[in-house]
Order: structure tokens, then C-alpha cells, then sequence
């Protein structure tokens, strides 16, 4: 456990959270965002290119949780080019559905003039 990890803080109690649901060693939370979930190992392991098993274990758990959705995406950044703000591996599960226009890095974007 990293002491100023947010992400260490919630799983070992020590900070609250909406936990959806809760497995010996990773643990999802609604955060801020309405549907969107947050996938955490109990584990401190700053990325997802840290250590695979630990990656792999909480994978298997988000799958678990997409499984329950018609469309989602499951994503996890690592380092801050990648847009990652908490250094404790985390995977985000975002409900989707068709025209909900979710811009995402790697799918074209619509830009009109303001």
C-alpha cells in the first residue's frame, strides 16, 4: 500500500467509496460520472505494464462487470502521456450507446466553429 494512493486508501476502508462490487482483491467503485465504474486491484501496482498477473486478475474482474452491459469500453492509460492521473493500475468501464457522440482519442472527431 502506497500511503497517498487515493486508490490504496479506498480499498484498504481507509477513504470512502461507491463500491459496486467487491472481490478477495479488486474492488469496483462508481465514481463521479454517472454508469462509469472503476475497476482497482487491492494491490499498489502503479500500471497496467507493471505486473501481469495483478493486470490480468483485474481485467477478468472487469470483464465480469462489462459482461452485464450491452456496449461499453473497458480502457487503463499508462504514464501521464496516456492521460493516467492516478498512478494505481485502474480500469474504467464506460457504458455506451449508439450516437451518445463519447469522444475518444482514436476515433475522428466532429469540430464546427464557435
Amino acid at each position: 500500500m502506497a500511503a497517498a494512493c487515493v486508490f490504496c486508501r479506498i480499498v484498504t476502508g481507509q477513504a470512502p467509496a461507491d463500491v459496486v462490487r467487491e472481490w478477495d482483491d479488486v474492488i469496483a467503485i462508481h465514481p463521479v460520472t454517472p454508469g462509469h465504474i472503476l475497476v482497482i486491484p487491492h494491490t499498489h501496482v502503479p500500471d497496467v505494464g507493471q505486473d501481469p498477473g495483478v493486470s490480468a486478475r483485474t481485467m477478468a474482474c472487469a470483464a465480469e462487470l462489462a459482461a452485464e452491459l450491452p456496449a461499453a469500453n473497458v480502457i487503463t492509460s499508462k504514464g501521464t502521456a496516456a492521460t493516467q492521473t492516478v498512478a494505481h493500475l485502474h480500469l474504467h468501464i464506460v457504458p455506451r450507446t449508439a450516437g451518445d457522440d463519447l469522444p475518444l482519442p482514436w476515433t475522428p472527431q466532429q469540430h464546427t466553429a464557435g
